[in-house]
């Protein structure tokens, strides 16, 4: 496989680093407006009216055709966007923005490690190897250092 171009690689960096503000911002965001649940809806409204405007002006809006193909897990990214926006505005500023970054990168880096083993979800098969599981095991120490920090 050729190697990705420079910006493919700053894109995830990027949208990485936003995380945590992001989870500050629906925070006070919830602190505002008294509840976490509208926080979220919110976000998400906000979210929506940029993508629609995207699709709009790229002219991407897919057709019913193509709609009517889906199967219920192609619509639960949705609700998984949801979970985690609801439980960064919730949680996020309960805990920290470091540990609960540190929490999220185990948990992704985990599911990552078994949706690449088992080529889950588009993802092409990589199986689990030793390298990879002490990585895992070493964010999870950076989770167990920053708690008692």
């Amino acid at each position: 496989m050729p190697a990705p171009v420079w910006w493919l690689l700053c894109l995830p960096f990027v949208a990485g680093a936003f995380l945590p503000l992001q989870a500050g911002i629906n925070g006070q965001l919830a602190k505002n407006v008294s509840s976490v649940l509208a926080a979220a809806f919110i976000s998400f409204f906000v979210g929506t009216m940029a993508l629609l405007l995207l699709v709009l002006v790229q002219r991407e809006v897919p057709t019913l055709a193509a709609l009517k193909t889906l199967t219920w897990w192609h619509w639960s990214g949705g609700l998984l966007g949801a979970f985690f926006i609801t439980t960064a505005a919730f949680a996020g500023p309960r805990i920290g923005a470091m540990l609960f970054m540190a929490l999220v990168l185990a948990g992704q880096l985990g599911m990552a490690l078994a949706l690449d083993h088992f080529g889950w979800a588009g993802f092409r098969e990589a199986p689990i190897s030793a390298f990879k599981i002490a990585g895992l095991v070493l964010i999870l120490a950076g989770v167990f250092l920053i708690r008692r920090g």
